[in-house]
C-alpha cells in the first residue's frame, strides 16, 4: 500500500500543548476509524509552524478525504517513492 507525506501549515504548531495535540490526535483517529482500515496514520512531526504526517493509504484521494472530514489542512500531499537511510550508502 502506498505511503504519503502530508504537509500541514499550522501557524504556531510548535506551541501546541500536549493536551491540544492529544485532542487533534483523537479527532484524527476518530475520522480514521470511520473511514476504515484502508487508511492508517503512521506518525507526525511537529515543527514551529507545520505538521508533517506519514500515512499509509490506497491513494491521495483518501488522504485528502481524511483531511476534509477532520478539518485539517493538507497543503501538500506527496507519495513516497522510496526510502533511503544511512545503510543506503553501504
Amino acid at each position: 500500500m502506498p505511503k504519503f507525506v502530508i504537509e500541514r501549515d499550522i501557524p504556531g504548531a510548535g506551541q501546541l500543548t500536549p493536551e491540544m495535540l492529544q485532542a487533534v490526535s483523537q479527532k484524527s483517529c476518530g475520522v480514521l476509524k470511520r473511514m476504515g482500515p484502508q487508511i492508517q496514520w503512521v506518525q507526525s512531526y511537529v515543527t514551529d509552524n507545520k505538521i508533517y504526517c506519514i500515512y499509509i493509504a490506497p491513494d491521495e484521494t483518501s488522504v485528502l478525504e481524511h483531511a476534509k472530514q477532520g478539518g485539517f489542512p493538507a497543503n501538500s500531499v506527496a507519495q513516497v517513492r522510496t526510502v533511503i537511510d544511512p545503510t543506503t550508502a553501504e
